[in-house]
């Protein structure tokens, strides 16, 4: 049939196919692992599950490794999380995928990273599925990678080591410790590092805006390393040790080595500490060793001097 034009008319169009309700389908639950290893015979091995783990964790990570290649059975059992709380990737030249995916299977509690440089992405894809993960690892990483850390899926650490990280100083420290800004108007804008009790910036270009920092965002810090850190000066020890910072009370370990600018007035100033245990100023030169000794001896509990400069609680 044609139109009065003289054009062909169009098909009448079919009908749309009804759109069913979308729902999520969760994925079965995943079995739990057998109790028993079968043996190629078909019988079980004597050793239940249970004896294996025991073995597995007097293991090594490279031997624990090949017991995971021996069969399905040891496979399933060794991925186990507990026989895995820390991971030790450290100086690996690439990060590859199976090796991300490896870690987040396993669920550490501390990973080391140190000098591996990781890159922003995958450190971020790695943190937002490591909600157990305690100590991190990062010495000799960049900012560009440690920044990640800035986002509101970094877990609740309790420690944390960015030694000889490249680009840390006082601007990056304060996007580092300062509540995320990625969730605007979210309920809680604490900083995600506020459980912190072990910082570690040895040779990083930090001063007293980062010492400020510390006293506002980690009121549980007890161990602070801040050995050749040649910014650190008598004036970030007083707003360290001064009177309502938190981190007066809770310090019990503080390494200075190397920072050149420190003088006896700095230990007069941790002085004030009553839980400080060990105090390093070795290889600063205008700290005197009287000093050491005087305040080795104003100790509530006994300390001694070891090693030139090295104040610790004594045996």
């Amino acid at each position: 049939r044609r139109s009065p034009r003289g054009r062909k008319a169009r098909p009448p169009s079919p009908a749309r196919p009804l759109k069913l309700e979308q729902r999520v389908i969760r994925p079965r639950p995943i079995s739990p692992p057998n109790d028993s290893m079968i043996l190629n015979d078909g019988t079980n091995h004597p050793l239940p599950r249970k004896l294996w783990m025991l073995i597995f964790q007097n293991l090594a990570n490279k031997e624990l490794c090949r017991c995971l290649a021996t069969c399905k059975t040891w496979n399933r059992w060794g991925n186990d999380h507990r026989l895995w709380k820390v991971i030790d990737l450290s100086y690996a030249r690439t990060l590859n995928p199976s090796m991300l995916e490896g870690v987040v299977r396993r669920q550490p509690m501390t990973l080391d990273l140190s000098w591996t440089n990781v890159p922003r992405r995958h450190l971020s894809w790695l943190i937002q599925r490591l909600p157990t993960l305690k100590h991190l690892v990062l010495s000799g990483c960049a900012w560009s990678g440690v920044s990640a850390l800035c986002t509101s899926t970094c877990p609740l650490l309790r420690s944390l080591n960015l030694c000889w990280a490249e680009g840390i100083k006082d601007s990056t420290m304060k996007d580092l410790l300062s509540p995320p800004a990625d969730r605007p108007g979210a309920p809680d804008n604490r900083s995600r590092l506020r459980m912190m009790t072990d910082l570690r910036l040895a040779g990083c270009d930090v001063a007293e805006g980062t010492i400020q920092l510390l006293v506002k965002h980690m009121p549980h810090l007890s161990h602070l390393d801040l050995s050749y850190c040649t910014k650190i000066s008598d004036s970030c020890i007083e707003l360290l040790t001064a009177e309502g910072s938190p981190i007066r009370d809770s310090l019990t370990d503080i390494n200075l080595m190397g920072c050149q600018k420190l003088s006896d007035d700095s230990l007069k100033l941790l002085s004030h500490c009553p839980n400080l245990l060990k105090v390093d100023v070795r290889s600063c030169a205008q700290v005197s060793p009287e000093a050491c000794q005087q305040f080795a001896c104003g100790r509530q509990e006994p300390m001694a001097i070891k090693e030139d400069k090295l104040i610790m609680l004594a045996p």
